[in-house]
């Protein structure tokens, strides 16, 4: 088993969304019966696909990660010939609330805790990072947002300010190569690449990380292992 010294780091920063919470179920979970209300039937791959192709070109032109939101789905309105209602609109944005943890998360989060600081690092509003707060159950020494930025990943400026914050020396701590562990990678900081099953609401990119696992549990049993 790979082993990581957890004398090595000081603080453990996590992108949280396809990390620590569920966000593909979450996604389809809202979209796709309000898809079917509009008689329009797609498989979750095709929803997902539009989402990585389209959140980032709307972060681009900024705003609050619920206008985001709303801002894609009258996207995919268009493509998909549908006009969603404004109840609908803002409903994407507080899906979130609902958007479930990962089996993993909670037990790995605690171990983890027992051995570093942990801090988000997330492209989120902070009203909606509190709502997911709630799942993920294990207090966080420091939230880092999109909102306090006023900047989304990869942007390198999300980076500059978790670093000022936090205490070194930072493993990152992600499932999204493109928003993640490229940017994180290149602002110096060793990564730790929670390759989950994915049906691809993240952009893909070419990325090299400095350790690779299959789920959260797995990386807090590599650093229970370099502990002991």
């Amino acid at each position: 088993m790979t082993a990581i010294d957890p004398g090595k780091y000081a603080t453990l920063t996590f992108d949280c969304y396809g990390t620590l919470i569920d966000w593909e179920s979450g996604i389809t979970g809202y979209l796709q019966p309000l898809l079917e209300r509009y008689d329009v039937h797609v498989i979750d791959e095709f929803v997902l696909e539009a989402f990585s192709r389209l959140e980032p070109e709307l972060q681009a032109q900024g705003g609050a990660y619920t206008d985001v939101l709303a801002r894609l789905l009258e996207r995919l309105g268009e493509r998909l010939a549908f006009a969603p209602k404004p109840d609908e609109l803002t409903g994407f944005g507080a899906s979130i609330e609902c958007w479930p943890a990962f089996a993993d998360t909670v037990a790995a989060l605690e171990t983890l805790a027992d051995h570093f600081e942990l801090a988000i690092v997330s492209n989120i509003d902070d009203r909606l990072f509190e709502l997911s707060a709630k799942h993920l159950q294990v207090p966080f020494d420091h939230v880092i947002t999109a909102e306090q930025v006023g900047a989304y990943k990869p942007d390198p400026k999300v980076f500059e300010a978790a670093l000022g914050r936090v205490k070194g020396p930072v493993l990152h701590v992600a499932q999204s190569r493109f928003h993640d562990i490229a940017p994180a990678a290149a602002a110096g900081l060793d990564t730790a690449w929670i390759n989950r099953p994915s049906k691809g609401a993240a952009k893909p990119v070419a990325a090299t990380p400095t350790w690779t696992f299959t789920s959260m549990g797995e990386f807090a049993a590599a650093v229970r292992e370099g502990a002991a």
